[in-house]
Formats: C-alpha cells, sequence, structure tokens
C-alpha cells in the first residue's frame, strides 16, 4: 500500500526543525517555512520565495500542504456571504462572513457533518464525515479574513466556532486551531475575538475549564426543560440540564468567563412566557447573557420561526426579569443562510475519513 504524504502543517515548529535537521538544514529555515505556511498562507512550497529551489522540491517530495478551497459561495441582500469549502480529502464545510457596522465575524466548521442529529438544524441531517484537521479549521478563518478584506476593506474582528459539526467533539482540533489563530505565528487575534458554542458535552465543558480556557463560551441551550430540550436536542438524554448546570458552575469558577446562552426561537415549540420563565431560571445558575436568535428555518426540520408578536412579548419579560439579552435577527434568509443547508445540496459527493485513519 502505498505510503500516505504527511501534511506539513500538522508538525509543530519544534517538530519541523527536527525534520528539516535531518535534510541537512539550519533551524532558521523551519521558521521561514512556519511564517510561509501560517502568517502567508502558502498554497504550494514554489511561493516560499526565500527558500531554496533544492529545498522546496524536497519538501514537496515529503511534504503536502493540502489547504481548502472555495468551492462556492453565496451572498445575500443583507451582506452576508456563505462559502462552502472542498477540503484536501474531499470533504465539504461551510464557512460564513458576517458583516455588520460594528463587527465583521467569521462563522467556521468544526466537522464535515455531525453526529448529534439536532431537530431544527440542516448539519443534523448530515452524517459525520470527518474532523476537522487543527490547520482545515485554521484555513477557514485565513480565508474568510481574505474576503472580508477583499469585499468589506477591514479584517476580521470575530470569530465563532458555530458552524458544522459540535466543536467539543472534536477538542484536540479545535484548540490547536485557536492555538494557531491567536499565535503571533499565526494570525496573533485577541482570545477574547473568540467564541466556541456547544450544544451541551457536559465532560469536555469542564475539560474546557481545567485547560483554562481564555476564549469566550456559549451554549445553546434553546429550552429551559429536559423534555422540551430533548424533543429538540437528543443530546439532552446524555447530556440533561442538570448536568450542564453542574458543568456550567464549575467552568464558570475556572475561567471566571460569563457564558452566553443560545436560544433559537421556534413556533409553537419554545416560544410561550413560560418557555421564557423557564430560561430565566437557567439563566441565574451562573453569570451569564442571553442571546434569542430569530430561526432561518430548514425546510427538512419542520421547524418555523416565531410570530414578531411573540418574540417581542419573549424578549420582553426577559429584560423585565433584569437579565441581559442580545436579539441575534436572522442573516441570509435570500441564500442558503442555516448551518449545512448550502453542504446538504452536495453531501452525497462527500467522502468520509472517520474510521478509515
Amino acid at each position: 500500500m502505498k505510503q500516505r504524504i504527511p501534511n506539513i502543517r500538522s508538525f509543530t515548529l519544534e517538530e519541523l526543525q527536527v525534520k528539516l535537521a535531518e535534510f541537512g538544514e539550519p533551524k532558521f529555515r523551519a521558521k521561514q517555512i512556519y511564517e510561509w505556511l501560517w502568517k502567508r498562507g502558502a498554497g504550494s512550497f514554489d511561493e516560499m520565495t526565500n527558500v531554496g529551489k533544492g529545498l522546496r522540491e524536497k519538501l514537496a517530495e515529503h511534504f503536502t500542504i493540502g489547504k481548502a478551497e472555495i468551492e462556492a459561495g453565496q451572498r445575500s441582500g443583507d451582506g452576508t456571504i456563505k462559502y462552502m469549502f472542498r477540503l484536501a480529502g474531499g470533504q465539504l464545510v461551510e464557512g460564513v462572513l458576517i458583516p455588520t457596522p460594528k463587527r465583521m465575524t467569521a462563522c467556521v466548521s468544526s466537522q464535515a457533518g455531525c453526529s448529534l442529529s439536532c431537530k431544527f438544524c440542516a448539519t443534523g441531517f448530515l452524517d459525520l464525515k470527518h474532523n476537522l484537521h487543527h490547520y482545515e479549521i485554521y484555513d477557514q478563518v485565513y480565508m474568510l479574513n481574505q474576503r472580508a478584506m477583499e469585499e468589506f476593506g477591514k479584517p476580521l474582528s470575530n470569530i465563532v466556532y458555530m458552524g458544522m459539526g459540535e466543536p467539543l467533539l472534536n477538542y484536540r482540533n479545535v484548540m490547536g486551531s485557536i492555538d494557531m489563530v491567536t499565535s503571533e505565528a499565526g494570525m496573533g487575534m485577541s482570545p477574547k475575538r473568540i467564541t466556541v458554542s456547544t450544544a451541551g458535552v457536559a465532560k469536555m465543558i469542564k475539560k474546557l475549564a481545567d485547560d483554562g480556557a481564555r476564549f469566550e463560551f456559549a451554549l445553546s441551550l434553546h429550552a429551559g426543560n429536559d423534555d422540551k430540550r430533548s424533543q429538540v436536542m437528543p443530546i439532552n438524554d446524555s447530556n440533561s440540564l442538570e448536568a450542564l448546570k453542574d458543568a456550567l458552575i464549575y467552568f464558570y469558577e475556572k475561567t471566571h468567563t460569563r457564558i452566553t446562552l443560545e436560544y433559537c426561537i421556534f413556533k409553537d415549540v419554545n416560544d410561550s412566557i413560560e418557555d421564557a420563565k423557564e430560561l430565566v431560571a437557567f439563566s441565574r445558575i451562573v453569570p451569564s447573557k442571553i442571546n434569542v436568535i430569530e430561526y432561518n428555518p430548514v425546510p427538512e426540520s419542520g421547524f418555523q420561526n416565531t410570530t414578531n408578536r411573540r418574540m417581542d412579548a419573549f424578549i420582553q419579560y426577559l429584560e423585565q426579569a433584569g437579565v441581559i439579552v442580545n436579539v441575534r435577527r436572522s442573516r441570509g434568509k435570500d441564500v442558503d443562510g442555516g448551518c449545512g443547508q448550502l453542504a446538504l445540496k452536495n453531501w452525497d459527493e462527500t467522502p468520509s475519513s472517520i474510521g478509515t485513519s
């Protein structure tokens, strides 16, 4: 069987120095190559103009770079641009560029597909095909930053891990990508500009706390009682609200980071005043703020956005209860704006790497 050529970006700087020493190259060469790979986003060894041709040829013989590429894009009338990325292994993932007057946000994916089957999410209808490597997640951020500069004349201000997949079920690669995005060897962004969102994996929330997470943290809640949340999010069967409460308390005591509770509001499902009361009660567990999110309907789900009247009443109740509330209006309504919708159309041609590597 033919031996697989390793991706050079899977090596740390120190590991790359060791590899180059085997070629008889000095340490500074590794730093030059590392800068080309991460800061300059080189897609081929030929781009490394300050590296000798002989070494470039040797690198191409022993390593691949394997960058993700933009395969398709959709621009919404509100300025949102959704991109479909093709990974080197052939899998498809989505990334979104979201411009607002105050922010330029990139939403990135951590998995191709998802194993959690949340009932309202297009990605929940896709089988898990691939856990993205840290450099594949980084590629999305790097390319979305380039697009932000080209399209809007300003760089990214924020990154949210809210795209396809469950970040905490690809923990090592998500953390590795954040390390590179925040490192001076990479993009040098502040960790406080990054938000990782989870559907609720209690033990991994505690691991985040133990590992001293410095970025912002969000929990996709969507219901304040177990019965209703399990109907919307089957993960609640194994990660109940009680388990999540315990994990959030642990996380806050370790990190002192205020939690964001994401609440996508659905018609006749979780939009009543009683639902709002349960949400307020849950929000009292630790210092938190609530993002009430207007639903961007996914036809396969059967869920609909609530009425303006019920949404306004819901928000008014939260505000009168004294909680911090932000309202997130749906973006990209006139394109495949829901998470996973664009990939869903092309999923049959997406190969799997799960269980093959």
